[in-house]
């Protein structure tokens, strides 16, 4: 279960995660497993390193053995083809849109208090208006083995964290212009979208473009975590360490480079691992069991029209909270498998943290416009 809850830390106010998920770091892959006939848009013939994801019908969710509550149960759904950016927003593609917009982040701006609200308990008091400050969720990790139930000892609000400052303040971006783009809101994905001409996901789609062609895979490259030794995305290494432990400050702990693992069958990268995605869903626990009750195929899924989370026991079961997929560099087998190709949970939507990005999907109809208006030139 996952909530996002505001905690005091250092004096400042935070919004923490409370469920499992955990860190990475390891070495290029190689060749993928999975095998499709990959298409890629290049500008002219479908939009530039975007990828197409034929209609099909699959099995979304899953019943297998390591399958979490929301995943289940496996049921058929129906995707239109559409078209998905290969890889997640890099810190060169959103500074160009910061660039070309002057948009402020979620992250740069001061908390309001009727947002935290929403996630905290009836009846929680308000906290002092100098404790209200910019700023984002760190993974700091440990320097010991600590209890897993206690997300504080490895997650921090840090005044002057943001996508510019990713660590906080005293943090660049120098040499990570390749990396996918942190500390970002659903709020802030949504307004690069609009910049682009694209959309989040939904969370068919980004499942269905995960799967890469496979059915029933546990991973986006097929059943095998590690295929002949292989390691094939950026995901906590528990025989390294154990999580959260980073020992010292020499340790690297965070993104890579977009694309440095394998493809996917669909020729996506970085669909396990690296950083969650947000996606354009609200987060119902009991969504894909509700989806498997009815009597017709689905087509399409929306998602649902509003959150619900039972599973969360520090946060309102209504409390506003958006689809992440994919998993991230912090994420372990001793403390979630985010990772697999059926894993999901909800987050605040207004809750940058280190480990959450995003990437963008188009219709046929969404290009074609692009095409007919002459604004194809935009970025991709």
């Amino acid at each position: 279960m996952w909530g996002l809850v505001m905690v005091g830390l250092g004096g400042s106010i935070g919004w923490a995660v409370s469920s499992r998920h955990t860190s990475a770091f390891s070495a290029q892959a190689q060749p993928p497993v999975a095998k499709t006939s990959a298409y890629i848009g290049d500008g002219k013939r479908g939009p530039k390193n975007m990828a197409w994801i034929p209609e099909q019908s699959f099995l979304m969710g899953t019943d297998n053995r390591l399958a979490q509550r929301n995943e289940r149960p496996a049921h058929e759904v129906k995707t239109s083809g559409f078209w998905m950016d290969v890889h997640d927003v890099t810190n060169a593609e959103f500074a160009r849109f910061v660039d070309a917009t002057g948009y402020v982040t979620t992250a740069e701006r001061k908390p309001r208090w009727e947002d935290l609200r929403a996630q905290l308990p009836p009846g929680t008091r308000a906290p002092s208006p100098e404790v209200l400050v910019p700023g984002a969720m760190v993974f700091v990790g440990t320097d010991a083995m600590v209890s897993l139930q206690d997300y504080s000892a490895w997650w921090r609000f840090v005044p002057g964290a943001s996508w510019r400052h990713p660590q906080g303040p005293g943090s660049t971006l120098i040499g990570k212009a390749n990396h996918p783009v942190v500390q970002v809101s659903y709020a802030d994905a949504q307004a690069y979208a609009a910049w682009a001409g694209k959309r989040l996901p939904t969370e068919a789609q980004w499942e269905v473009a995960a799967r890469g062609g496979l059915t029933q895979a546990d991973y986006a490259w097929g059943e095998a975590k590690h295929p002949d030794g292989r390691t094939m995305a950026n995901v906590w290494d528990d025989a390294a360490r154990p999580f959260p432990v980073i020992e010292s400050p020499k340790i690297r702990v965070g993104t890579s480079p977009v694309g440095q693992f394998a493809p996917n069958g669909y020729g996506l990268y970085d669909m396990a691992g690296n950083v969650w995605q947000w996606v354009a869903d609200w987060y119902r626990a009991d969504y894909f069991a509700l989806q498997a009750t009815t009597r017709s195929r689905v087509t399409d899924p929306p998602g649902p029209s509003a959150s619900f989370d039972p599973d969360d026991g520090e946060t309102p079961v209504d409390a506003p909270k958006r689809v992440t997929r994919g998993g991230s560099f912090l994420c372990s087998d001793t403390y979630c498998s985010g990772y697999r190709t059926s894993a999901r949970r909800g987050t605040d939507p207004l809750n940058p943290m280190s480990h959450i990005g995003f990437r963008l999907v188009m219709t046929p109809t969404d290009w074609n416009a692009k095409v007919s208006d002459g604004s194809d030139t935009a970025p991709s």
